[in-house]
């Protein structure tokens, strides 16, 4: 017997060396064709490119894997106790292999044949998600066993179970538990309970079969194992097991919330953002910070789409979407296939007719149910036969709609419905500070998803009269003042630059004869601004609107550039107007505020011209002192004298309260100012506008170049958005005072002359000069302007 036990001694000691020499055999010829598992200390997860407003709420995400990276210290406790107690409860007992597991593994393969338990640490799965592949071999196998030895001995069990927790695929695009919480609850990780903590617990193991929303049978019994495992290990005691079990299944879809609606904005980012960095964009973590105040973005939103639906009404109804006849009677199941290939567009839902009375539809909405269709607020829906003219008013609901037909429906803010279409014009607006060019709000067309085309930033158009204030500028600067005279009358240009021969027209096709500057702009007088620029040049035009940054190679060389028949984005108008808003300095708008890596490190940080005092730069244009101490400020370019951009001002206020602008005055405000653009036969409408705080340009016309149709101008059609949008933009922004720069004279004129009123004028009014340039006389002047012919500009006299 002793001779026996000695033999089996041997044996086994023969056979342990045996397998020592094997395993370092194996060690020695797998080990140096493994990853380094040291680069897990410097671990890059995957985490989707997100883009937030000025405060910090999401406009948009863009990735494939939904992540949300925690700190050790940010994972609660008994959530780490459910996964220990489902997936590795010896995990702070081993040195990355649990060899009880392994032997239980192996047992389980000689007994069934079926590798159905792989044995797997917390740490092997580790190492199996950051180096290797999910394929059942044996070779894997001792891969990840050598790598997860490895791995215990480069970090700190703490350190592995953050990196697991982080790492782990857990369904519906969900990497991490903090990922899992968001899409599974709506909520962080830390506002989650013991139930939810399991049910998340679970999913490692089997991301599908165990999904609490596609298969939450199953799900329920996964959780229930698991919360009898930290009950079992003691994480929980008996009582706690019995109440958590009789939770229900809480869990449903949780898109990562859109708190900022912003498409236009994200994809111009996004586009930049692949240039600078390629399609690895998607997985480093970036976070954009914008210069986008979610109030006015989701003002501009709205405001947009009001305008266009309402232009849209103005020129009839062009018909249902699709009709359906039904053999029975349809049921909510009929109507919501009906519906299916039928999307929400911005504020439009579609619907289908499912009753039809003379003065009430009722309509099926899309997961809505039945709504009520009123014929008060559907007498606008004519047949449109063409832009300028349409059909009867409808005088009873069968005269526009029938049962099965498709249509689309809008919900205004106090919950009635009412018939829409989807409009065929489109639109932009953009907000920018002109302190800084940083932009507040901007929406390239009625919906994104629908068109992604930027009208913003893309569509070059004609900006019509909205380029009469840069010509007027140009006058000043060539000695001009706002009571100069020029004769509004016809006139026949015969230009060789011109195709044909040029009549010119105002829009009212009638003609004023002498008239002043001021009034010129204030009533945006064609022949006026053509006069004007014929004696100024049109280059020494072209060279002034470059200064505000206009692209001089769109513009015209004759005096059509009056009219504005060059061309220019919402993005160019809203740079040229912020130097009239600001005092006269050139500013560049700009989106990005910063860029943060995943680290919370900072990759960008704009640093904008900006208009400010304090400023001082030193030869090389290297700023010194700023009136911020915080981030020194690169002093934006003056562009305009004080005096000029005053007078500009002050003109460009009098179009809103007398002129093609007076619309606005619904604002109840003092302090804002702007000028409408209507292009030739009324295909583009624009206004642009401001308040000393912030430049709103809004633009109406159709991608495809054509007429708006009669009577729709830039006050009619574009100036409406603007108002919505400066609504709520300024609702909280105070009265500002137009202050009078150093240089500057305010005397009473004859409003027929532009000179100096006699002291027993009945007539005379306010006007604002530079102090060269103050009239002397009280008579005609000499080089008065009239019947077509141009002589020298206005002389001035020095009074003093």
């Amino acid at each position: 017997m002793l001779f026996f036990i000695r033999r089996l001694l041997a044996l086994i000691i023969v056979l342990a060396a045996l397998m020592t020499v094997a395993i370092s055999a194996i060690y020695l010829f797998l080990a140096p064709d493994l990853p380094d598992t040291t680069t897990l200390n410097n671990t890059q997860l995957q985490v989707p490119l997100r883009i937030f407003s000025a405060e910090g709420s999401l406009m948009a995400e863009f990735g494939e894997k939904r992540r949300i990276p925690l700190e050790h210290d940010e994972i609660p406790e008994q959530l780490i106790q459910a996964v220990l107690a489902s997936e590795d409860a010896r995990f702070f007992e081993h040195h990355g292999v649990d060899y009880k597991g392994l032997l239980r593994a192996v047992y389980s393969l000689a007994t069934t044949g079926v590798k159905a338990q792989g044995g797997s640490t917390i740490t092997m799965q580790v190492a199996r998600n950051f180096f290797l592949t999910r394929e059942k071999t044996y070779l894997r196998k001792l891969n990840e066993i050598i790598l997860s030895l490895q791995i215990e001995q480069s970090l700190s069990k703490n350190e592995i179970l953050t990196l697991y927790l982080n790492k782990i695929y857990l369904g519906n695009r969900a990497y991490g538990v903090g990922a899992a919480a968001n899409v599974y609850y709506g909520k962080s990780i830390q506002e989650l309970n013991l139930p939810q903590f399991a049910m998340i617990a679970g999913l490692p193991k089997a991301p599908s079969a165990f999904n609490p929303i596609a298969n939450p049978e199953r799900a329920l019994l996964r959780r229930d194992y698991v919360l009898r495992r930290m009950w079992e290990v003691g994480y929980i005691s008996q009582q706690d097991y019995l109440t958590a079990i009789q939770a229900p299944i809480t869990a449903s879809y949780h898109s990562r919330g859109i708190e900022v609606y912003a498409p236009y904005v994200a994809e111009m980012i996004r586009t930049q953002l692949i240039e600078q960095y390629g399609e690895e964009v998607y997985d480093i973590g970036l976070n954009v910070y914008t210069t986008i105040k979610a109030k006015h973005q989701q003002a501009a939103n709205k405001a947009l789409q009001s305008a266009l639906l309402d232009y849209d009404k103005r020129h009839g109804y062009r018909g249902v979407l699709k009709h359906i006849s039904f053999d029975e009677t349809p049921n909510q199941e009929t109507f919501e296939q009906a519906l299916t290939a039928f999307d929400t567009i911005g504020p439009l839902s579609p619907g289908i007719v499912s009753s039809v009375e003379a003065s009430l539809g009722e309509v099926y909405i899309k997961s809505v149910g039945i709504i009520e269709l009123k014929l008060a607020p559907m007498t606008w829906a004519s047949k449109q036969l063409s832009t300028n003219s349409r059909g009867k008013n409808p005088r009873k609901v069968s005269d526009v709609l029938s049962v099965g037909d498709i249509i689309y429906v809008t919900q205004d803010q106090d919950g009635q419905w009412s018939l829409a279409q989807l409009p065929q014009v489109e639109g932009a607006l953009i907000a920018v500070s002109p302190h800084d060019g940083a932009i507040t709000a901007l929406n390239g067309g009625f919906e994104y998803f629908q068109n992604k085309f930027n009208r913003v930033t893309q569509s070059r158009r004609q900006p019509g009269s909205g380029f009469k204030p840069f010509i007027y500028s140009a006058a000043l600067e060539k000695g001009y003042t706002a009571a100069s005279i020029i004769n509004d009358a016809p006139v026949v240009l015969d230009d060789a630059s011109l195709e044909n021969e040029w009549r010119p027209q105002n829009y009212s096709q009638k003609f004023y004869g002498p008239t002043r500057l001021r009034e010129g702009l204030i009533h945006s007088r064609n022949l006026v601004s053509i006069r004007l620029l014929r004696d100024i040049t049109p280059a020494y035009a072209i060279e002034y609107a470059g200064r505000f940054g206009f692209d001089t190679e769109q513009m015209p060389h004759n005096l059509s550039l009056a009219l504005g028949s060059g061309s220019a984005a919402p993005w160019d108008m809203a740079r040229a107007y912020s130097a009239i808003a600001n005092g006269g300095y050139r500013i560049e708008p700009y989106v990005i505020q910063r860029i943060v890596d995943a680290n919370g490190k900072i990759l960008m940080q704009s640093q904008p011209a900006t208009v400010c005092e304090a400023c001082l730069i030193t030869s090389d244009d290297q700023v010194l002192e700023a009136d911020n101490d915080s981030l020194a400020l690169k002093p934006a370019e003056r562009i305009m004298t004080p005096q000029n951009n005053y007078i500009m001002n002050s003109m460009m206020r009098d179009v809103v309260r007398y002129g093609t602008g007076r619309k606005a005055l619904a604002l109840g405000r003092n302090d804002l100012a702007g000028k409408t653009g209507t292009t030739n036969n009324q295909v583009d409408a624009w206004f642009n506008g401001f308040h000393p705080e912030l430049v709103t340009i809004s633009w109406v016309g159709f991608d495809s170049p054509k007429t708006l149709g009669h009577y729709e101008t830039g006050g009619r059609a574009a100036l409406p958005m603007w108002i919505d949008f400066m609504r709520v933009a300024l609702d909280d922004v105070p009265e500002s005072p137009l202050i009078e720069p150093v240089g500057m004279i305010t005397v009473k004129i004859d409003p027929y002359t532009g000179l100096l009123a006699s002291p027993d004028s009945r007539d005379a009014i306010d006007e604002t000069f530079r102090t060269e340039d103050v009239p002397t006389h009280m008579v005609m002047p000499s080089n008065y302007i009239s019947n077509g012919s141009t002589q020298e500009s206005p002389s001035s006299v020095d009074l003093f």
